[in-house]
């Protein structure tokens, strides 16, 4: 297992190109050899349907040809040492052609830019954004094994490739497992005598690593689009929702540790980082929440820590609780060495004070106070600099946060036709001036925000673009 994580990384990145052109063809080469074809090609599909999200099951088919004959054409006793060479570099040519079969990436035309190794080393970093949703939809266990017997190995390919970009965030080493484990419980129930029985067993017993593979892709997109600093607030802020009392104090430490946990283990070839990592952070969770709050006690009663995980994620929203009002920190403090750390102090209040608040406001509040901090803190007066913008957020922010607040707190309360009636209801009265097809106009985008951005797992970079 370690050895197929190890290409993995090597066939996903290219890292090891830094140190020379032989010695990729010589690590290719031994893990080839070592793992045998059917195995690197197995792995191949799975690394490249995860770098290539967006690529069709077509293009990934051709690429994990073209890879996999360069590895058994160059691997081979008494290949010419330059055959690896030459092999990789025409099929970064063919990547560069106008009509190549393999999988495009807005990127691609930038690395073609370059030549020879560093153009190579461009094309191997390149990787699809999260997709905004996992699409991998599991069929019925009938239709499962229809698959299965028509045609085993056609099945096996489109399984990794769909279930790969589908979850293409997730760690290379909890896909391999979580994949390996589908396969072979679909072998070994669609020849089984019993198969519902068969199935009902073996998803049992999957059911953690179903719920690792989730959770991971999950928290592995976000760090993707986020990068640690912006994690951690994103997750203090969703603490800050589901346990409002609770201090900043109690919640940052949980915080950080959870954005510890997705730069450690998101990029991991290590075989057990994330789910013992991942456990590890629950536990920390569990014990410093549960006697806070009843719901964070309900939730860590189970044995099963991944589903104790699961269960904290989803908690809704708690009641916005009657606080005190938040003192704002002064521009010495915000323009001085905790600069930061105040600045997401203020949020934390922010994000406590409206529970209903979406990931995607608060996200973009966390980026407009960095760049007021950047623009006030380097001028003569940043003290006049920030009282003035300040002013100008203190007459427009309030009215926005309620508003979006409002928006998701009965989005997530209320029926979904019951949140579209109220919406009709509430614009035709503050909107009195507009046009019925302006109204309307109006009704679909706040209903297409709600649905898309309301949920904990709302797609980062589309809710981005709609706030």
């Amino acid at each position: 297992m370690r050895a197929a994580l190890a290409l993995l990384l090597l066939l996903a990145t290219a890292h090891a190109a830094h140190r020379g052109r032989a010695y990729v063809r010589e690590k290719v080469c031994q893990e080839y050899r070592m793992l045998g074809k059917e195995n690197f090609r197995t792995l191949t599909i799975i690394a490249n349907s995860r770098k290539y999200s967006n690529g069709t099951f077509e293009e990934i088919g051709h690429l994990v040809r073209e890879i996999v004959s360069l590895a058994e054409t160059c691997c081979a006793d008494g290949a010419d040492p330059s055959c690896y060479d030459a092999g990789s570099t025409a099929l970064s040519v063919k990547s560069c052609s106008a009509d190549s079969p393999f999988p495009a990436h807005p990127g691609t035309a930038e690395c073609c830019a370059h030549k020879g190794l560093e153009r190579k080393l461009c094309l191997a970093a390149l990787r699809h954004p999260p997709q905004p949703l996992p699409q991998y939809l599991q069929p019925s266990d009938k239709e499962l094994c229809q698959a299965f017997r028509q045609d085993p190995r056609e099945f096996a390919d489109r399984f990794l490739y769909e279930y790969s970009s589908s979850y293409s965030q997730a760690p290379l080493p909890v896909l391999l497992s979580s994949t390996r484990t589908f396969l072979s419980m679909v072998s070994t129930c669609c020849i089984s005598p019993a198969p519902t029985a068969c199935f009902l067993k073996e998803k049992l017993e999957r059911k953690t690593l179903s719920l690792l593979t989730l959770t991971s892709n999950r928290i592995c997109s976000r760090f993707s689009v986020y990068g640690k600093d912006k994690v951690s607030f994103s997750y203090l802020a969703s603490l800050a929702q589901k346990i409002p009392t609770a201090s900043f104090e109690d919640l940052l430490p949980l915080a950080e540790d959870a954005a510890e946990l997705s730069s450690q283990c998101c990029d991991s070839v290590a075989e057990d980082c994330m789910q013992k990592k991942l456990l590890e952070h629950t536990a920390k969770v569990c014990t410093a929440l549960s006697a806070r709050d009843t719901r964070f006690a309900d939730c860590c009663k189970g044995k099963n820590l991944m589903e104790n995980h699961f269960c904290i994620l989803a908690l809704p929203p708690a009641p916005a609780p009657k606080l005190p009002e938040a003192s704002e920190p002064t521009s010495k403090e915000l323009c001085g060495k905790e600069g930061a750390l105040q600045a997401t102090r203020s949020l934390f209040e922010v994000a406590r004070r409206h529970p209903s608040l979406p990931d995607a406001v608060l996200a973009k509040l966390y980026d407009s106070s960095g760049k007021l901090r950047g623009d006030c803190c380097s001028t003569k007066d940043p003290s006049t600099c920030l009282d003035s913008k300040h002013k100008r957020m203190e007459a427009e922010l309030p009215p926005l946060l309620e508003k979006a607040s409002q928006l998701c707190g009965q989005y997530n309360k209320l029926p979904f036709l019951e949140f579209k009636k109220r919406l009709r209801e509430s614009l035709a009265q503050t909107e009195s001036e507009a046009s019925p097809a302006q109204l309307e106009q109006l009704l679909e985008q706040r209903v297409s925000f709600a649905s898309t951005c309301c949920l904990p797992d709302s797609p980062l970079l589309l809710c981005a673009s709609k706030v």
